[in-house]
């Protein structure tokens, strides 16, 4: 069960190109701090800017450089079918232990297309499949229905990284699918609330810089510490905020700058964080001890 926290890590850059040496000790600093496990190349990791040899690169990279000491969960979604299989089945030669599957975007599928495809990706792996929604970027929402269909007719579609920001979603997912589902938040200030209604941790944009917090917080949770996990929470919650107040991953990346731990460097149509608000982002880091 894919259970705790995840960091859906940066992929960082040096003159253009993917900082290997870089990301291989980003991952070794996770894995220090307690990490459950990583998700190279989603979102936060720039895929969309990537080319499919540096994408399965990285997934190479990251798993290497964990050596099994926790989980890899690979993005290897897209909008087209068979480039999601392909890039699945390269993860899973690279030894990933499990893929992530975005909702297909731009294209807008039906519910139907859209079980089709997670279905035929399913089909074509071994690997556990944690399917990802998160319509906001993908201008698609997969339904609970559709996700409870998924589950019956796939046996190796184990959780899902629910980003819609509803509680009520992840209720739904939990009724209709029980413990034959893994539900993670999909975002770091809704991680208590979903956990609080069956979700069981998060793929998380904020442990690229609080590892240790975020996983204590997680985990405080699941062994029934309460006050503890909303201690760590509260403690935070202005971080989760500012790190999304320009578009993913742009202020994480800027924070991890200030920090010394990556470069400012972005692959276009992704650019620099205005000064205004890295103003504002440099202070919250200042209040949470970070800087």
């Amino acid at each position: 069960m894919f259970t705790g926290a995840y960091t859906a890590i940066v992929t960082p850059f040096h003159n253009g190109k993917v900082d290997e040496k870089k990301l291989a000790w980003l991952v070794e600093r996770q894995i220090e701090a307690g990490i459950d496990g990583i998700v190279p190349v989603g979102t936060t990791g720039e895929s969309p800017t990537l080319d499919h040899e540096e994408h399965v690169r990285v997934i190479e990279i990251v798993v290497s450089a964990v050596k099994s000491r926790c989980k890899v969960i690979a993005g290897t979604g897209s909008n087209s079918t068979d480039e999601a299989i392909s890039l699945t089945k390269k993860a899973e030669k690279a030894g990933a232990n499990a893929v992530l599957q975005v909702n297909p975007y731009y294209n807008k599928p039906t519910q139907e297309g859209l079980f089709q495809h997670f279905s035929a990706v399913a089909k074509a792996t071994k690997l556990p499949v944690i399917l990802y929604n998160i319509p906001g970027r993908c201008g698609v929402d997969c339904t609970a229905e559709t996700v409870a269909r998924l589950v019956e007719a796939n046996n190796n579609i184990a959780g899902m990284k629910e980003a819609s920001g509803s509680c009520d979603r992840v209720a739904q997912l939990k009724a209709l699918c029980g413990d034959r589902l893994t539900v993670l938040s999909g975002d770091d200030s809704l991680t208590l609330p979903f956990m609080s209604v069956g979700a069981r941790g998060v793929i998380s944009v904020a442990s690229n810089i609080i590892p240790r917090d975020v996983t204590e917080m997680v985990h405080a949770f699941l062994d029934g510490d309460i006050r503890a996990a909303a201690a760590l929470h509260t403690k935070y919650v202005a971080l989760f905020k500012d790190l999304f107040i320009e578009t993913n991953p742009i202020p994480v990346k800027t924070a991890m700058a200030m920090m010394g731990q990556v470069e400012e460097e972005f692959r276009l149509p992704l650019c620099r964080m205005g000064e205004k608000n890295k103003a504002v982002l440099k202070a919250t880091l200042q209040k949470a001890g970070l800087l």
